[in-house]
């Protein structure tokens, strides 16, 4: 019972651990397959936050037309919003781990960059 299998939300740990073999030595990353996977996240964040976005509408519109309902509408849409905004920091921060993903592959391939005002 002591190599019980834990279920988490994230794996970004695994992940990590993943990298290394028994010789302590880093694996060869597949930079191109990690770039790709974060683009797929980063337009998984964009799609969800247009559908909250559209969702917030929705219950604005429904808040309006249904007076006697009026303030559950509001709730909904104050949810919806909310989901919009974390949906859009998800995609941000997957924006981000994808251009961080692409200057590492860049480095470890010997692509520099010249900043010439910097």
């Amino acid at each position: 019972m002591s190599e019980e299998k834990h279920h988490h939300l994230f794996h970004h740990k695994k992940d990590e651990e993943e990298k290394f073999v028994e010789s302590g030595y880093a694996e060869e990353v597949d930079y191109k397959k990690e770039e790709k996977h974060h683009k797929h996240l980063e337009h998984l964040g964009e799609i969800s936050t247009a559908t909250a976005s559209a969702y917030v509408v929705h219950e604005k519109h429904k808040a309006e037309k249904d007076p006697e309902h009026a303030h559950k509408h509001k709730v909904e849409e104050e949810i919806a919003a909310a989901a919009a905004v974390g949906a859009g920091g998800f995609a941000f921060h997957e924006h981000h781990d994808k251009k961080e993903l692409k200057k590492e592959d860049e480095e470890a391939h010997g692509k520099k960059h010249h900043h010439l005002f910097g």
